[in-house]
Parts: structure tokens; C-alpha cells; sequence
């Protein structure tokens, strides 16, 4: 039975801001100069002031976006090896997060796991936390935290620092080949 918080149901959002905004954080990460860098964090905070309400809604759908494609990856290489994917991902996220409490407040992260939950079960994330009303101004670190620990998650697992980044943008070109889905990412993603 199809679900109306199904992926077909969901807009993809702008993916490739989302993209370019985790990438960064994980190169910063890696590089040494995430937390720290105040050019880095002066051009972050300019950029996302700039964005429209619509541009942010747009970057708020495309970081669910990629929250359901990495989970659908991470789904499909742990069912590879007979292994439920929210035993494994969803405790060590929530570890992780609890270990961030200046950045992610600890009411945040239970919607957070259900986002991670619901794509790992094959749902929207954005379609499955909207039916609690809107996002709020304390969940914006706090979601894109989770799509970059899934990100990294996805990055040791590989041994490869990119392989998360690579894995969305090769995902991207093929949503051009067909308008239909510029709004929907569920059939457009096996990896």
C-alpha cells in the first residue's frame, strides 16, 4: 500500500544547495577548519541571510532529500549483508548528536531519528516531520547535522572521504533527463 508520506509524494527541494552545504561542512571537517573558520562561517551566514523564504523551504526539502538518499543507500548495503539499517544507523547518529549539545539541544534530536527512521522505512523525511506543522528555527542545525553525520557515516563505511558527495551527484543529472522528477526521488535512486 503506498503511503502519502511516500518519496513520490515529496519535492526533491533545491538538492544541490543542500549538497554544496554539506560537502563544505565535511571538507571544513576534514580540512581542520570547520568549527573554526570565521571566513567560512561569515560566508555560510551571508548566503543562507540572502535566500528567500521559498529558497529556504527549498534547501530545507533538499537536505531531506538527500537525508532519503543516503538512508536508501545505507538501507540497501546493510540488507546486503542481512542487516536492518535502523539498528545500526539510528543509534550511532543519536550518540553523535547527544555529543553535540552546543549545536544540536537534546528536545531536537528524537525528530531528527524520526526523520532517519521514517527514510530508512522508505518514507519522506519531509513529508513525515510536516505533519507535525512547520520547521522551527531550533531544528535547522540540528537537520542539517543529520544529513552531514550520514554523509560522514556513508564516507568511513566507503573508506572514501567523497563517496557520499559522489554519490548524490551522480544522482543529480538523470532528474534533468526527465521533468517528472525535478519533484519526486523515489525511482530515481538505486545505488
Amino acid at each position: 500500500m503506498l503511503s502519502r508520506y511516500g518519496p513520490q509524494n515529496a519535492p526533491a527541494g533545491d538538492v544541490g544547495t543542500a549538497l554544496m552545504m554539506i560537502d563544505s561542512r565535511l571538507k571544513g571537517i576534514h580540512s581542520g577548519t570547520s568549527g573554526s573558520d570565521p571566513q567560512q562561517q561569515a560566508l555560510t551566514r551571508q548566503f543562507t541571510e540572502s535566500l528567500s523564504s521559498k529558497a529556504i523551504d527549498d534547501v530545507l526539502d533538499g537536505t531531506c532529500t538527500l537525508i532519503y538518499m543516503f538512508m536508501t543507500w545505507l538501507r540497501q548495503a546493510h540488507e546486503e549483508h542481512d542487516k536492518d539499517v535502523i539498528e545500526y544507523v539510528v543509534p550511532n547518529l543519536v550518540a553523535s548528536m547527544r555529543m553535540m549539545p552546543k549545536s544540536i539541544r537534546p528536545e531536537a534530536i528524537p525528530t531528527m531519528a524520526g526523520l532517519v527512521i521514517a527514510a530508512g522505512t522508505e518514507l519522506s523525511p519531509n513529508l513525515w516531520r510536516k505533519q507535525y506543522g512547520d520547521w522551527t528555527d531550533a531544528e535547522m542545525t540540528p537537520l542539517e547535522a543529520t544529513a552531514f553525520l550520514l554523509a560522514e557515516h556513508i564516507n568511513r563505511i566507503t573508506d572514501d572521504p567523497d563517496f557520499a558527495t559522489r554519490l548524490i551527484a551522480e544522482a543529480l543529472p538523470s532528474s534533468d533527463d526527465d521533468p517528472d522528477l525535478a519533484d519526486e526521488y523515489d525511482d530515481d535512486f538505486d545505488s
